[in-house]
């Protein structure tokens, strides 16, 4: 079976990177305030609805569907799977997020790109410098020392190991998600093969959805809930788009700075709406964690070009 390739405009896989990094970087304090009217299943439902509904009048229009006339079996799983992993991951994540602050849940999911920077390297077989070794390398070394800080921070707090766990659960279903989908590639594009994720979601996840709870939402719960189904449309069509044009650990890199831009923002709205977005608790250690992570991230970016 071929495997699928990079195109090699790594400038616009870049772009496209950094454009996700800078959405799902916002997306978490959305969540936080729209999970205070709702629970995570319904809100899973309605983003990804919203999505199928906005994707598909988009492809319906451009007449791309046809693309999936003739699709074989093989890639009827490998969309299952990228399917079900995704759900997994949206619900896991949001379950955490309920139970841990933003900045933690952004900096623990950093291992999905961790482990999908070494599914590209076991699966795709892209190439990394041991610079870019030593890079991932530092990644880890500062989640965990983030984790460390975090978990002192909230000593006594149980739910926040719930959380945190749930989140890593979140991280290892996103990685074999984002594998899947780099594969599909091959017979689709990457807007079809999120649309067909995001219809089948929302159709298994409908039983599960509490409507009259969703209707009953107030103003600013329907702000934050619209921005969050239209960020599902941006981030994931911006981050398939790069996974076209760009090695899938070169991408890790990237996304590996969302966490730093979450705190940004959670500062920024702790600052502006001081009533309801709690500050985050980073102590010397967390501060450090998080160093290692842009710098390992930095080191993965930076040696990641290719050899001639």
């Amino acid at each position: 079976m071929s495997l699928h390739t990079a195109s090699g405009r790594w400038q616009l896989g870049l772009g496209l990177a950094i454009s996700t990094a800078f959405l799902w970087a916002t997306l978490p304090v959305a969540l936080k305030l729209v999970l205070r009217e709702l629970d995570a299943l319904t809100l899973t439902w309605f983003r990804f609805a919203f999505a199928a509904v906005g994707l598909g009048i988009w492809l319906g229009w451009r007449g791309r569907l046809g693309q999936l006339r003739g699709l074989g079996g093989r890639d009827r799983v490998l969309l299952g799977v990228a399917a079900i992993m995704l759900i997994g991951n949206y619900v896991l994540y949001l379950m955490g997020l309920d139970h841990t602050t933003p900045a933690n849940a952004q900096l623990i999911i950093q291992l999905a790109p961790l482990l999908m920077a070494l599914g590209g390297i076991l699966i795709f077989r892209e190439r990394f410098l041991p610079a870019q070794w030593l890079g991932l390398v530092a990644v880890a070394i500062g989640l965990l020392g983030f984790f460390n800080d975090q978990r002192s921070a909230h000593a006594g707090q149980g739910n926040y190991l719930l959380g945190a766990t749930l989140i890593v659960l979140a991280a290892v279903v996103w990685a074999i998600y984002s594998l899947a989908q780099k594969q599909l590639l091959m017979r689709l594009s990457s807007p079809v093969v999120l649309w067909v994720i995001y219809l089948a979601a929302a159709v298994l996840l409908l039983p599960t959805a509490d409507l009259p709870r969703l209707a009953a939402l107030g103003g600013w719960a329907w702000v934050a809930l619209i921005y969050c189904a239209l960020n599902t449309l941006a981030a994931y069509g911006a981050f398939a788009e790069a996974l076209a044009h760009w090695e899938a650990s070169r991408v890790s890199a990237i996304l590996a700075l969302t966490p730093l831009l979450t705190w940004l923002c959670v500062e920024t709205a702790h600052a502006l709406w001081p009533g309801l977005v709690a500050a985050e608790r980073i102590g010397l250690w967390g501060w450090i964690g998080a160093l290692c992570v842009v710098a390992g991230a930095a080191s993965v970016s930076l040696f990641g070009q290719r050899r001639r």
